[in-house]
């Protein structure tokens, strides 16, 4: 366990929204489904598209997030099913941030509901336990935002974040300093951050699914199966280790949007028009947080669930809707000259993320010798801020201004 100079220990909280999506729909229309006990959110109810969040009412009938809705409703067929409501949820998140941000010193958004705090050096300020401070703060965002939250707390980024899967839902979990290795020895090797199926299924081949049965097995065997890398991560990881601070600054790892269609797409250019869409949205986002990308990966599910994918890394980052619409679209074409079929959802994801350049200062109509790249960058940013100022449709491509 870390010890600053002091010799205090950490003292970090995750702020979990308890089925946000669901919380924010219900807020949105009270009278409507803000009284409906089996609500899931995403998708249509004709059952095409995925489940973003179910109620629990919904979930004990087997209902889970990224299951198709098709499926969700043949486990719960009295469910009502409902649009994500983006832009509210986005204006929630942002509330629920602002008002930790008045009860923590160092806050950093993990997600759109999730939230880390850093609460070292609080401990004469509170004069509380955590448990103490985190229920605290519970009722604090409940009668700001009216939303529900769960906390899990303990000396680490991901002690707090296992902690907080124990308090849900509307609950409070902290593993006191010092118990880290037993709080640990309790779990499944699947609940621990970072190890995904794949890893679990090689994990279970030799016997091993619950941390204490791993916890036996010398750090070298365990790279001589997985590699020195994660043997190294994985033998840090089942014993609570994890050296990741709290940084409100912690720049975005990816940028993504993806659509499912309420009837499934044929023509090339169909699909093209709503790639463009697509570009459109994440671009913005990309300018919008100063970013810039270097990956894009174009994601097609066809009509019968095959889900596919492409990905290319560009030698110069990009920033521009065409720029990034250029790459996305030879993407989409090797998808589908592979497999012609009917697509029923379409993705763009952006990665390799960096900062942004400053743009040069000149006329968008100046006879200068400017790079093409750089006067389609100035365009964008103007276009953007026609888009903040008049609505996000004041400025469209031609090629979807129908839409």
């Amino acid at each position: 366990m870390a010890l600053d100079e002091s010799g205090r220990s950490p003292r970090i909280l995750l702020v979990d929204c308890d089925a946000f999506y669901v919380q924010v729909a219900r807020l949105e229309d009270p009278e409507g489904v803000g009284k409906v006990d089996l609500l899931l959110v995403g998708g249509s109810p004709t059952g095409r598209g995925v489940v973003t969040s179910a109620s629990y009412g919904a979930r004990r009938f087997g209902v889970r997030s990224a299951m198709s809705t098709a499926q969700a409703l043949r486990l719960c067929p009295d469910a009502t099913v409902v649009g994500v409501p983006r832009g509210a949820c986005s204006r929630k998140s942002g509330e629920i941030r602002a008002c930790l941000e008045t009860l923590a010193p160092v806050v950093q958004t993990a997600s759109i509901d999730e939230f880390f705090l850093d609460l070292m050096g609080t401990e004469r300020l509170f004069d509380e336990p955590l448990e103490v401070t985190a229920h605290r703060i519970r009722a604090a965002v409940l009668e700001a935002t009216s939303v529900s939250v769960s906390i899990g707390g303990g000396t680490r980024r991901m002690i707090a974040k296992l902690a907080s899967g124990m308090a849900k839902p509307g609950g409070v979990h902290i593993v006191p300093p010092g118990h880290e290795a037993e709080f640990m020895r309790g779990l499944d090797l699947a609940q621990i951050p970072g190890v995904g199926p794949a890893l679990v299924e090689e994990l279970r081949k030799r016997g091993l699914v619950r941390v204490e049965e791993a916890l036996g097995v010398q750090q070298e065997w365990l790279e001589r199966w997985f590699g020195a890398r994660r043997g190294r991560w994985l033998y840090a990881r089942m014993r609570g280790m994890d050296s990741s601070e709290v940084d409100p600054r912690e720049p975005r790892r990816s940028i993504s949007s993806e659509r499912t269609f309420f009837k499934d797409l044929k023509s090339d250019e169909d699909l093209e028009r709503a790639l463009l869409r697509l570009c459109r949205s994440v671009t913005h986002t990309l300018r919008k947080a100063r970013l810039r990308a270097r990956t894009i990966t174009v994601k097609l599910r066809d009509g019968d669930f095959k889900t596919r994918s492409r990905s290319r890394t560009v030698d110069e980052p990009l920033e521009t809707e065409s720029a990034t619409y250029g790459v996305a679209r030879e993407l989409l074409a090797e998808l589908r000259s592979r497999r012609r079929t009917s697509a029923r959802l379409l993705g763009v994801g952006l990665t390799n993320l960096g900062a942004g350049g400053d743009l040069a200062q000149f006329g968008l109509f100046e006879e200068e010798d400017r790079s093409e790249g750089q006067r389609e960058r100035t365009l964008d940013h103007v276009v953007d801020g026609l888009r903040e100022r008049f609505g996000d449709r004041a400025i469209l491509p031609g090629r979807i201004i129908s839409d």
